[in-house]
This record gives C-alpha cells, structure tokens and sequence, in this order.
C-alpha cells in the first residue's frame, strides 16, 4: 500500500515549512488506533471465520463454503502483511522504513494478498451464478477438487503476477523520483504508468465488472422466481445474499483508493501547505477504507447467517468457558449430495427430477440415482 506517513509533505523548493523533515500526519494520532483497532478486532474475527468455515467444510461439501474459508486466510494475510507490518510496524513503530531489500519482499506479499483476497471473491460469484440460473448443472460444475484446484490457482496465479509490483512507484513523491533501474526517465514513467493501471484493472475495474454483471444475472433471476415454492433442503438464499453483501461492500469501500491511486498519477503534488495536508488526509482515509473490508466480512456473515450466529457463539462459549464442544447438528453427509431446482411450481411438482450425487475420493460427483 502506499506510504502516506514517513515522507515530506512538501518536495524540497524552498518552501516556508523546513526542508526535508517529515511533517506529522493532519490525522494525528487517529490512523494508529484505528489500525491497532482493525488488526485488534479483524484477526480474531478471521480467525473464528476459518475455524467456522473448516467445520461446515468438513461437514457439507459445498463449494461456496471453500471459497469463503480462502477468503478468509487472504483476509489474515492483508491484515498481518499490510496492517501490522506496513502500517504499524514501519510507519508508526520504527518511524523508519525497512531495508530496501526486505521492504521490496514485503511489498510483493501485500500485493499478493491484496490480489487474492479480492480475486477468491471472483470464483465465489461464478459459483453462485451456476447455483442460481443453472442449478441442475451445479454439482456436476462445482465440486470440492475442482474448487480447491481453483483456489490454489488463484494464489499461485496472484503470489507470481505479484512480482513486477517490485517496482511499484511511491505515487506520493511523484514518479520523476522513483524511476525504473537502468531505464531512461520516459521508459520509466512509461512503465510505472502501464503498472499503476495494471493494479487498478487488477483489484477494482475487472472484479467489479465481473460482480456487477453476474450480480445482476443473479438478482434478476432471483426476482423472477419470487413467487414459487422453494424446494426443501436446498437453498441458495443465505449464501447469494453473503456473496452479494461482500461484493457491495467491496465495491463501495475500495473506490476512494483507486480513485486517490490515478489522482496521484496524473496530479502534480501540491507545494503549498493547505493542499498538501488535505491530499494526505484523503489518501490516509481511502487508504483506511479499503483496509476495513478485510474486517467485515465475519460481521456480514453474523448479520445474515443465523447457521453462522450458531456456531459462532458455540465456537466463543467453548474458548471462554473452556467447555468441550457440543455435537454439531446434522445437516447433510458430506459424502452425499441432493439436488435439483431450487425452484418448482405447483403444476410441475409431481415430476420433479431428484439426482443424488456421491462423491469420490478425488471428491468429484458420481450420480448414483435418479
């Protein structure tokens, strides 16, 4: 993320303010406690989510469930690389950046988890578009192999297109500053130019396409359907109105950063006081935002869920009161699977088309009835 706190406000013209020394932040002492107060509540709560998650995984195979729980360990990853180390550790800590080496390392992780928690979403919503408008085709499309294959794609695929960030700019300075080793000032700026609008496209403009075209695919679908009868034990109610919460959320919360990104890319910086102070105030508070959708998701959860409520609360009662954990409620083998449409009507109920599906040990679908 960008540094917005070990810097000069005001590039070095001979200005009024002393030359050289880094100007405290017009936030004052709010951007530690908030983040000391996200990475104090945010961990925790991604933690109770995976151990949440890993036991409705290991009971119900159900795609949605893994994606949700690689969400979450991408979540803790962004809080430790990007909260702890890059904000508090180095900005506020020390008051000093880390070696250039090491600095560069760690700025290649957050990059790669920024791009996997945001890019595990994407399969998630894929998931839930075939659950919604293609049902009948859902298990033999998405099972637990081929959901665990597409979640290890995903971090691999983000952890090695993570290495050009190396050389990511520090936007804040300008990019005259902070040029490309061994290439000429134009190449450079031309580079750095091709790499912001690569991070942006990454991380905002194609998720959100894909989340606001599926989204609506699904919605529409969902409105149309309305007024049938909903088939028992198969809902994708909870689970689409999490995936849309999470991508609303998202949506709303990283725009101001990838806003304030190509502003600092095509603005000169300020070099009067005034509006450097109010650049750096707005940069601190996007920089914020987007870093608070790593610590909502357990909340979303909780507030749609009552599944989720449930065992959030046995979870907590057998932490604090040292209790052993009650047996879980029986909800579905997880080497068994039933579907059909979630949807039938009153004139079509007496044909419906069950498929009872068990699973491998590759865990892929095999049809034993109809």
């Amino acid at each position: 993320m960008e540094h917005s706190h070990i810097f000069t406000i005001l590039p070095t013209n001979g200005t009024s303010w002393s030359v050289g020394q880094p100007q405290g932040c017009p936030l004052g002492p709010l951007p530690i406690i908030y983040y000391s107060s996200l990475l104090c509540l945010g961990l925790p709560a991604n933690i109770l989510t995976v151990i949440i998650l890993s036991q409705l995984v290991l009971r119900r195979q159900k795609s949605s469930y893994n994606y949700l729980l690689a969400l979450a360990v991408a979540d803790i990853l962004v809080l430790l690389l990007i909260v702890f180390v890059d904000f508090l550790l180095e900005d506020f800590i020390l008051a000093a950046p880390l070696p250039h080496s090491l600095n560069k390392a760690v700025q290649v992780l957050e990059f790669s988890s920024i791009h996997t928690s945001i890019w595990i979403t994407v399969p998630l919503t894929i998931d839930r578009y075939i659950a919604v408008c293609h049902p009948l085709r859902y298990h033999s499309v998405s099972y637990p192999a081929r959901t665990r294959r597409v979640i290890m794609a995903i971090y691999t695929g983000c952890l090695l297109s993570s290495a050009p960030y190396y050389w990511w700019p520090e936007l804040w300075h300008g990019l005259a500053d902070s040029g490309l080793v061994g290439k000429s000032h134009s190449d450079s700026n031309a580079g750095q130019h091709v790499l912001v609008w690569a991070h942006c496209a990454t991380v905002y403009l194609l998720p959100c396409s894909v989340f606001f075209s599926l989204n609506a695919v699904i919605v529409r679908k969902l409105r149309q359907r309305r007024s049938c009868f909903r088939l028992r034990g198969y809902s994708t109610g909870k689970t689409t109105a999490i995936l849309l919460a999470i991508t609303s959320v998202f949506a709303v919360l990283w725009a101001p950063r990838t806003v304030m990104i190509l502003y600092h890319l095509y603005t000169p910086q300020p070099t009067t006081a005034g509006p450097a102070r109010t650049l750096h105030l707005i940069t601190d508070v996007a920089n914020m935002l987007a870093l608070l959708n790593t610590g909502v998701n357990f909340f979303l959860y909780c507030y749609i869920s009552k599944r989720f409520r449930g065992m959030a609360a046995s979870v907590l009662k057998v932490l604090f009161r040292c209790r052993k954990q009650p047996p879980p409620p029986f909800y579905a083998s997880h080497n068994f699977s039933i579907t059909s449409s979630p949807w039938i009507s009153p004139a079509n109920s007496h044909c419906i088309k069950m498929l009872v599906y068990q699973y491998d040990k590759n865990g892929k679908p095999v049809c034993i009835s109809s």
